[in-house]
């Protein structure tokens, strides 16, 4: 593999890495592309539905504990649903 540096401006490397972001790549990989191809296509990085659901599952697990500090450091209690949600939550993490 061999390395090329590119000299630009500030604001000339700040669009490079905003045309890069918005196909989905790197700016190395946008580079490449541009200078060997001229052009770029948009590019679609898309995750597994198991991958989405489970990050879905961590945010909202992730919302719940934010939630539960922040009573427990004002020094309320957790209700009984509180607790009870928090058990069936940790329950199905370990699933």
């Amino acid at each position: 593999m061999r390395t090329l540096s590119v000299k630009c401006s500030f604001f000339e490397g700040m669009q490079i890495e905003n045309k890069a972001k918005q196909v989905g790549l790197s700016v190395s990989e946008y580079l490449r592309e541009m200078g060997l191809k001229g052009a770029v296509k948009f590019r679609v990085k898309t995750l597994n539905r198991e991958v989405l659901q489970l990050t879905g599952t961590l945010n909202h697990i992730a919302a719940n504990l934010n939630q539960i500090a922040k009573k427990r450091n004002s020094f309320d209690e957790l209700s009984v649903l509180e607790r009870a949600r928090l058990n069936q939550q940790s329950t199905s993490l370990h699933k």
